[in-house]
């Protein structure tokens, strides 16, 4: 099964990922931008570059980086692993329409499939944080490119994040990132393996 967790960043994502690595098996793990050689390369570029990107360059790129993750890590364990993604097509279209793309919602789900070779994810897991949250989690990391727009900015993707995946007819489980760690933990474990 193929399952995204979506969010903006400090959202918590990671660490629940890395839970279920631990304690689970058939797990692979993996994240967006960057999960092959290629995808490393392209978050280099996205996060850190000095060059501001044209909108639709960054959310080219986004795609590329799909298109080479799915193919390299998604498909080969397709019906094989529980494949968590750390971020996923959600995110690549929250942040592409937040930034000012000037495209339909549909239509870019549309490319996002294609990419994905005909396959979205079977599940989204969707974190929503706020702005107290975000301040204080931002306030103990070293920033990237996307972090450096500020909370304003992330909490508008959020809104942008819960758009998307109400458009895709995909089910999702939205969990509160106030919530305790494993109580989080343990609501996603009962949406995934349910």
């Amino acid at each position: 099964m193929y399952i995204i967790f979506e969010g903006v960043d400090t959202c918590g994502k990671s660490t629940q990922i890395n839970l279920f690595k631990e304690r689970k098996q058939n797990i692979i793990t993996t994240n967006e931008p960057g999960g092959t050689s290629l995808g490393i390369k392209l978050r280099d570029i996205l996060l850190t570059n000095k060059d501001p990107l044209s909108l639709n360059a960054e959310f080219f790129l986004f795609l590329a980086d799909r298109a080479e993750h799915y193919k390299k890590v998604i498909a080969p364990n397709l019906g094989k692993n529980y494949i968590l993604s750390d971020r996923g097509f959600v995110s690549g279209i929250a942040y592409g329409l937040t930034n000012g793309i000037e495209a339909d919602l549909d239509f870019l789900i549309k490319i996002n499939r294609f990419a994905l070779n005909g396959h979205l994810p079977q599940k989204i897991i969707l974190f929503k944080t706020n702005k107290k949250l975000i301040k204080s989690r931002l306030s103990t990391k070293l920033k990237d490119n996307i972090e450096k727009r500020g909370i304003k900015y992330l909490l508008r993707v959020q809104e942008k994040m819960f758009d998307v995946v109400k458009a895709s007819g995909i089910e999702f489980l939205e969990v509160d990132s106030t919530w305790s760690i494993e109580e989080i933990y343990s609501k996603i474990e009962e949406f995934i393996y349910d």
